[in-house]
C-alpha cells in the first residue's frame, strides 16, 4: 500500500493596514496569524513600513518600479493568501491598504498583470477601533476590493470594537469569545485553501 502523498502546508501572508506604532490592528493581526498557525498554515507576518512605497502615480512606474512594489510582488507570488487587520478611517479602508494593493496589482516583469498573483488565492479579513462598530464598514470596502483583484474572501470576518479595552498589546485580545472568532477566521482561510487544494 503506497503512503498518502504529502501534503505542504498553506503559505499565507499577514500584515495590519496601518504604520502607527501603537494601532489596534498591528496588534491584533497576530492573533489572526496565530489562528491560521494553529490549523496548519505557515503565516509570513510582515510591517508594511518596511515596504514604503509613495502613491501610486504611473509617472513612477513608467520611470522606475518601485523596489519594495517588486518585493511586494515576490512576496504574494510565493504565498497562497492574504491575513489583513485593517483600521477603518472615514467609513473606508486606509489608503495604506489600497495603495499597497494597487501597487502589487501593477504589471509584472514579464509582462503579466500583478492581479495573476491574486487570482483564486483566499484572503481572511478582521477589524479594530476604538468605536462601537470596531471597523465594520472598511471590512466590507475591503472585502469588495479584494475579490475585484480575484481573491476569493472567506465569509467569516471579524471587527473588534473598543479595541483600547481589549487590546493591550501585540498579539493580546482579552475578549475570549472574539479571540477565539478571530482564529476561525485563519482557520476558515486554511480549511478553504486545503479543500481548493484536494479539488485541484
Amino acid at each position: 500500500m503506497s503512503a498518502s502523498p504529502t501534503v505542504s502546508p498553506p503559505r499565507l501572508l499577514a500584515f495590519a493596514g496601518s504604520l502607527r506604532s501603537g494601532s489596534y490592528n498591528r496588534r491584533l493581526i497576530p492573533v489572526l496569524a496565530e489562528g491560521a498557525r494553529a490549523a496548519g498554515a505557515q503565516v509570513e507576518l510582515i510591517e508594511l513600513r518596511d515596504y514604503a512605497l509613495p502613491v501610486y502615480d504611473g509617472d513612477i512606474e513608467a520611470e522606475a518600479m518601485p523596489q519594495n512594489a517588486r518585493r511586494l510582488q515576490e512576496l504574494m507570488a510565493q504565498h497562497d493568501g492574504l491575513l489583513i487587520s485593517t483600521p477603518e478611517y472615514n467609513g473606508s479602508m486606509p489608503a495604506l491598504v489600497k495603495n499597497t494593493l494597487d501597487w502589487i496589482s501593477r504589471p509584472l516583469p514579464d509582462g503579466r498583470s500583478g492581479t495573476t498573483l491574486f487570482a483564486d488565492k483566499v484572503a481572511g479579513i478582521v477589524s479594530a477601533s476604538p468605536g462601537p462598530l470596531g471597523g465594520l464598514r472598511s471590512l466590507l470596502v475591503l472585502r469588495d476590493a479584494l475579490a475585484k483583484l480575484g481573491l476569493i474572501v472567506v465569509p467569516q470576518q471579524v471587527a473588534v470594537g473598543q479595541a483600547g479595552d481589549k487590546l493591550h498589546d501585540y498579539g493580546e485580545l482579552s475578549d475570549e469569545r472574539q479571540r477565539e472568532a478571530v482564529h476561525r477566521v485563519g482557520a476558515a482561510v486554511v480549511r478553504h485553501l486545503r479543500v481548493q487544494g484536494a479539488a485541484a
